[in-house]
Order: C-alpha cells, then structure tokens, then sequence
C-alpha cells in the first residue's frame, strides 16, 4: 500500500495539473514495482513561499540569488 506525499510551493498548481501528478505517480508505482492503483496513495501539500526554505534562506529570496 504505497503512500506518496508531494510537497510544491504554493504558485497556483491548478486542479488539472494536481490530477496529472496524481495519475503519472500512480502509474510509475504500478509500472515499475506492479503496486495496485487502488490501495496507491497520493497526497499532495501546498506550502506557502515563506515556509519553504533552501540554502538558509526563504524560497522567494533563493530565487533571487544569481546563478
């Protein structure tokens, strides 16, 4: 019974795109390890830019940070 937890920014996924990670990661478990789609698990979380943290700093000022 596999459960998937995905965790995005909240930038405005929409429902359609929700639904499309969904599908694509119920398909790769059922593809690759032969789970059963009906006991799969997908949980998806938006978390606000400012609880989102990479390289010590809040998301939004990572982003502005040169490359």
């Amino acid at each position: 019974m596999p459960y998937v937890n995905i965790k995005i920014t909240r930038e405005g996924a929409t429902r359609e795109q929700k639904a499309e990670l969904i599908r694509g990661v119920t398909d790769v478990l059922v593809r690759v390890l032969d789970k059963n789609p009906a006991t799969t698990f997908v949980v998806i979380d938006e978390v606000a830019l400012e609880d989102w943290g990479v390289g010590g700093l809040p998301v939004d000022e990572w982003r502005r940070q040169p490359r």
